[in-house]
């Protein structure tokens, strides 16, 4: 639920417009909307800061977009994870503003919001073009919090002077998140060059024996640079999440 919505009626409340049994109407799906099949949880972004995402993967199209449908009664942003073009096509139905972000798997509904100018961005950074999908889910998750965002892609240490060559560009980000399969060297390796948190994102990309990601989030967990912090095996969401906690605070 936006903080708008509720300072809304409570304004409405106050200048005898709505009456005390109309807000409470209102209000009555504080602090979750059961719909049989789904447990809307509207209060989410008044106790965090941020709103509730709805998790696409192993949903219906229906399902998801019944849940974008009351959503949208107390939400003007909603953001849809590992989603797939008949789940778009579905969200479509019910939100013609929605768009599709086809290589992050995601969908948004509503404008993202304008960035804190103040502060410097979230660097994602990727070891391989094949770790953007998920670079692009952490990115666009970052913006749909209201972070500035500077993506870094393909600067593994297989050819290490490419990411000393975009280092300039790292260092002026206020968090980084380092995503990376294989081994996962990456994040160890940025995070003894700056003095800001980093996030580390294995990824499931690479050969038999990375084991589907969890040789690169072994190497990131046992990481000897200091500072850095681990998600799960392609969560660019949660790395997202965390980020912007660190960031701005939501």
């Amino acid at each position: 639920m936006d903080t708008t919505y509720l300072a809304k009626i409570l304004s409405q409340v106050s200048s005898h417009e709505v009456s005390v049994e109309e807000a409470l109407g209102q209000l009555k799906n504080l602090p979750y909307e059961d719909i049989g099949y789904a447990n809307i949880d509207q209060h989410r972004n008044l106790r965090t800061g941020q709103a509730e995402v709805i998790f696409g993967q192993g949903k219906t199209p229906a399902q998801i977009a019944g849940i974008v449908e009351h959503m949208k009664k107390n939400n003007s942003r909603i953001l849809i994870t590992r989603a797939d073009r008949e789940d778009y096509e579905a969200v479509f139905g019910t939100a013609p503003e929605a768009a599709y972000h086809e290589l992050a798997r995601i969908i948004t509904v509503g404008e993202k919001p304008e960035p804190v100018q103040t502060k410097g961005p979230i660097a994602v950074v990727t070891a391989g073009t094949s770790d953007i999908p998920v670079a692009e889910e952490a990115a666009l998750t970052a913006e749909f919090f209201g972070n500035r965002v500077d993506r870094v892609f393909d600067v593994g240490v297989a050819g290490i002077h490419r990411l000393f060559d975009k280092m300039d560009r790292i260092l002026q980000a206020d968090v980084v998140i380092v995503i990376a399969g294989m081994e996962g060297a990456l994040a160890s390796v940025v995070g003894g060059l700056v003095s800001v948190p980093v996030i580390a994102v294995p990824t499931s990309v690479g050969y038999g024996a990375s084991f589907g990601g969890l040789a690169a989030l072994l190497s990131m967990l046992n990481s000897c640079a200091n500072g850095i912090g681990v998600v799960n095996i392609d969560n660019g969401y949660g790395a997202a999440c965390l980020a912007s906690k660190i960031h701005i605070g939501r």
